[in-house]
């Protein structure tokens, strides 16, 4: 594989913070006093955490997003820029306090509960000059938006919103609405993952997107522990009462992780989003960059914390993705 990609910069804007995680052998009820099983401290937030795991996987991150410079400011910048992200566009406030979230890990059902503050004041457009933006944008292959930013949320979320009355037909619904799209993935947590990517020419023949998808699934492999990726042929795709769009369609799965390693699910969305970022930038095909994001998101689910357990490009797991 041509390892030019290497030199690809990648934009992120939006979220950082400091999670505070705790874990509990059960969650609590009210008024119940218990003690941690374990306790971590480390940055966190959507961008943050997608951009240092396309950070450690070799590529070249910017961050566009805002701390105050108090204690956990200073820290965040510190985290970024030891995994190699670059802050050079991040906004640091003279006075008020950086996002954090408190975060509880229930070792028992598996799952976290999130608190989060945002950070004081919030990041507004004035805050970068057009002269940082041109330059933070300068030789980017690709610019990842979380949402956090609410200016820019409403503008995605008045594109993006649907009629639709399930996943599928979002999708479908989605690459009317922004034709220039080229794919829309949406993550299933441990159900895996749905994609259509969209093609030019497709049969005249309309195939129900939801009848496709139950179709497909029937082909999973059950048995198979591994994240795989089933696809369909070109078709032109049919959401009922929304219309019709010439795609594939591709249904990945999530690896099977034991319930001894199964560890927190924090940032697991973030950790796929960055394993994204890289394999477009690596010029992964479809299947190959669902079933490689899969495996990076089931890394992390094995530590505590949305960073601590994003793979290294030269970890073992990822060794057949890289060859």
């Amino acid at each position: 594989m041509n390892g030019s990609y290497y030199k690809y910069v990648q934009v992120g804007c939006g979220g950082i913070s400091v999670d505070f995680l705790a874990a509990v052998s059960a969650y609590p009820n009210p008024d119940d006093k218990i003690r941690t099983t374990n306790l971590k401290i480390q940055g966190g937030g959507n961008v943050g955490n997608a951009l240092t795991c396309v950070a450690r996987l070799g590529l070249k991150p910017r961050i566009i997003s805002k701390v105050a410079n108090d204690s956990q400011g200073r820290d965040i910048l510190d985290e970024l820029q030891t995994d190699g992200v670059d802050t050079s566009f991040l906004v640091v406030s003279k006075e008020g306090t950086s996002p954090f979230t408190y975060i509880i890990v229930d070792n028992q059902m598996k799952t976290r509960t999130c608190i989060h503050t945002p950070g004081y004041p919030p990041m507004i457009p004035d805050d970068l000059s057009q002269s940082s933006l041109l330059s933070a944008l300068h030789g980017a292959r690709i610019v990842y938006f979380d949402g956090r930013l609410y200016e820019t949320a409403l503008v995605v979320a008045q594109e993006a919103w649907t009629k639709a009355s399930t996943i599928p037909q979002a999708l479908v619904s989605m690459l009317l609405r922004l034709p220039n799209i080229k794919f829309v993935i949406v993550t299933l947590g441990k159900d895996g993952c749905i994609m259509i990517e969209r093609s030019v020419d497709g049969p005249s023949t309309e195939i129900d997107i939801d009848s496709l998808v139950e179709s497909l699934k029937t082909t999973k492999k059950e048995t198979v522990t591994i994240p795989t990726c089933i696809s369909s042929s070109v078709e032109k795709l049919k959401a009922k009462g929304i219309g019709t769009v010439s795609g594939r369609l591709y249904i990945g799965t999530a690896e099977s992780i034991s319930p001894s390693e199964l560890i927190d699910t924090t940032g697991a969305g973030d950790a796929f989003i960055g394993a994204v970022l890289y394999a477009i930038c690596a010029k992964f095909s479809p299947e190959t960059m669902l079933c490689f994001s899969a495996t990076v998101a089931a890394a992390k689910c094995r530590e505590l914390g949305a960073r601590s357990g994003l793979p290294y490009r030269t970890d073992l797991h990822l060794a057949s993705f890289m060859q």
